[in-house]
């Protein structure tokens, strides 16, 4: 997997909102995912391509009636986080067309879908390609920065950097 070597855990997809969209892409049953499914589903959609700061955490709800599941709701509170994240599966896409759930996971989830591949619309693809440009030039302007040294920070950004350019190439 392309992004598995790359991009994936190191600084992408290495979080608990990482874990939460590929538990809820595979919920989603789906061997074909839009982005603005995922942007609508997420809350991204409402942010208006502002995802430096908000207040309020986005929310997942999930259709699955798995009995060791307490919440059918997750928390995502870093849209950066997740903005990120969905730019390295659509890159994964574009290039291998197709992202394996379980893979990225590091278990087998519970999925009839474990493959799925992400498409995109030039509205969502225009939105991402703004914020991974902003995040870019100014991580110290997102909410994340509240929660990661500054160090990392620049670090983080200039990967987002790399996968911008790789994926809008």
């Amino acid at each position: 997997m392309y992004i598995a070597d790359k991009y994936w855990n190191n600084y992408i997809g290495d979080t608990d909102d990482s874990l939460t969209l590929i538990e809820y892409l595979a919920d989603k049953q789906k061997d074909i995912i839009s982005l603005e499914e995922i942007f609508s589903d997420t809350g991204l959609d409402k942010l208006n391509g502002d995802f430096r700061q908000h207040e309020e955490p986005l929310t997942i709800a999930f259709s699955h009636e798995d009995a060791d599941v307490e919440d059918p709701y997750a928390e995502i509170y870093c849209a950066i986080d997740l903005i990120t994240d969905l730019a390295a599966l659509l890159l994964e896409c574009r290039i291998n067309g197709h992202v394996n759930l379980c893979e990225l996971a590091g278990y087998d989830l519970e999925a009839s879908a474990p493959y799925i591949c992400i498409t995109a619309a030039p509205k969502e693809l225009k939105l991402m390609d703004q914020a991974l440009k902003d995040f870019a030039a100014e991580p110290l302007t997102y909410n994340l920065s509240e929660m990661c040294p500054e160090e990392e920070m620049y670090e983080m950004a200039k990967l987002c950097g790399e996968l911008r350019d790789e994926l809008y190439a």
